[in-house]
């Protein structure tokens, strides 16, 4: 954003930023509302296409309320979007590089321009506040920034290795990475702009083509993603937006022999079927997955408690929990304990709910019936089973009558209970006490999950954490979120054991290369 200050938009610098980023997203706002419920087509070929059916966007805030009306994509679209991303491929792949990551830069300086627009159309669709739909553009920005910044550092990945002691020849060997072809990106609805450009970017600028297709929550998102990319001039073909069902559209994406590699981001279930069906394939194909998380802190006696209680609320309830970093599991030393978990109900109390358009709402509504619904189970099961410390309620009187809004909550359940393994992905965040860090650190390495950790101690416990704890993003005594906030080229973000398969962490020095395999090029000459 910011050619008009020095400001720069992060989830670490988003909690007190300019007036003017207000003023603007005022403005777009009031354009957002003068657009509402249009029809919005899938983008196959570089052309708009319609399906026969079609599906409501709502807005979570006000169910009522229809913000557009897009595709309900079909399997014959599946076909015929690998179809165009096939023919594509040829003259994509074959482009220099630096033709490549030109046109992706234009793309995220049409974001840039947009930046606003998004960011209205995020908080409308998902329920973010804007603070976060607008950091969520910015990090789609930046991932595209990056992974064309990538491309140049490595100079498109061609590398001279050595020469063989052959006598009477030369024979010179080179190194270089190209692409696998054509690249299907499936999008989860909490990010929809961070988790489809950033895929969608590494995979274009390594020279795949692409197949995008969005959760049904938020195809808008996507598909302004996707008309900057064709606005910068990408070739047709070299990217194609789909929407529809997950079970119909989504599998026979899946499915389907063109697909030479996959991202998924979403829940460990659909993720770990994706990478079965997908290894039915006729041979081993990359496939990357980010597949949540259940996330701890651990606060030992040693900690700023003010620092641990903020960065604990801001990361257990931004986007309504709704993050796979959320902080879902607080472990407390013993003797800080009650002052620790007495601050953080103090400050969640304080939180404000409602329209997440607003800008003095923090928390906005969960996406959708079904999280309503697992949030009212949740709590129920641990209103009986533990102490609901506070929360654990829907919230229904005025204006919270037509949206999906819930209180956040903190409960006090005992660590054998399974609320402490599962990933919840609502407002909710379970608190325990403990004696003993080695005993802390078994409770949070005990699940399936991998992704992000915080710690809040002293140097020497910070040290001991980093290097005993199973995840792959971690923090330290860090007040803007304990286990949330992760910014390409600073917190690369990607996940251990269950929370991720490739190893490698998306905004990092190694995502880039998960795009491309290996070609070793050997040239013997006489002489």
């Amino acid at each position: 954003m910011a050619a008009e200050s020095p400001f720069t938009l992060t989830y670490a610098t988003m909690f007190n930023p300019p007036e003017e980023l207000h003023t603007h997203y005022d403005e777009a706002l009031a354009r957002f509302k003068r657009n509402l419920g249009q029809e919005y087509a899938m983008i196959i070929d570089g052309k708009d296409v319609f399906a026969a059916e079609k599906f409501e966007n709502r807005n979570p805030a006000n169910t009522d309320e229809v913000i557009g009306l897009f595709q309900k994509g079909t399997a014959e679209h599946a076909r015929a979007a690998m179809a165009a991303a096939r023919r594509a491929f040829p003259v994509w792949s074959h482009m220099k590089w630096q033709e490549r990551i030109a046109l992706v830069r234009k793309a995220a300086n049409l974001m840039d321009d947009r930046l606003f627009e998004m960011g209205v159309v995020m908080s409308s669709e998902v329920g973010k506040n804007r603070m976060e739909a607008l950091g969520d553009v910015a990090e789609t920005i930046a991932l595209l920034r990056y992974a064309c910044d990538r491309m140049e550092a490595n100079d498109g990945f061609v590398v001279e290795m050595g020469a063989d002691p052959l006598v009477g020849f030369k024979s010179t060997n080179d190194s270089i990475l190209r692409p696998y072809g054509v690249w299907l990106v499936i999008s989860p609805f909490n990010f929809p702009g961070a988790l489809t450009g950033g895929p969608t970017a590494a995979a274009l600028v390594a020279g795949n083509t692409v197949v995008i297709k969005p959760a049904t929550d938020t195809p808008w998102t996507a598909r302004l993603i996707a008309e900057c990319l064709r606005d910068a001039g990408l070739p047709e073909g070299s990217f194609n937006f789909v929407t529809g069902p997950g079970s119909t559209l989504g599998q026979a994406l899946i499915e389907d022999p063109e697909v030479d590699g996959i991202t998924f981001t979403g829940s460990y279930d659909v993720g770990m079927k994706i990478y079965r069906d997908f290894g039915a394939g006729r041979w081993v194909r990359p496939t990357i997955l980010e597949l949540g998380g259940k996330n701890p802190a651990i606060v030992t006696k040693n900690a700023n408690l003010e620092d641990a209680a903020i960065g604990i609320m801001r990361s257990a309830f931004g986007l309504q929990g709704q993050k796979c970093s959320a902080c879902s599991r607080v472990l407390i030393e013993a003797p800080v304990y009650d002052a620790v978990v007495s601050r953080l109900v103090e400050l969640t109390n304080k939180l404000t709910v409602g329209d997440p358009t607003d800008r003095n709402i923090y928390m906005g509504p969960v996406v959708n019936k079904g999280s309503y619904r697992d949030f009212q189970e949740f709590s129920k099961v641990l209103s009986q089973d533990g102490v609901i410390l506070t929360g654990g309620k829907i919230l229904t009187d005025g204006d919270y009558s037509k949206g999906y809004f819930c209180a956040p909550t903190i409960a006090e359940v005992p660590f054998s209970h399974h609320l402490w393994q599962q990933e919840m992905f609502v407002p909710i965040t379970t608190v325990g006490k403990f004696t003993d860090l080695n005993e802390a650190m078994k409770i949070a390495n005990s699940v399936a999950y991998g992704l992000t950790a915080g710690v809040y101690g002293s140097d020497e416990e910070i040290e001991w954490f980093f290097d005993n704890i199973e995840a792959g993003v971690t923090y330290a005594n860090r007040p803007q979120g304990a286990t949330t906030g992760a910014w390409p080229g600073f917190q690369p973000f990607g996940g251990w054991k269950g929370s991720g398969s490739s190893g490698k962490n998306s905004g990092g020095v190694h995502y880039l290369q998960l795009y491309m395999h290996e070609q070793i090029r050997n040239r013997v000459r006489r002489g």
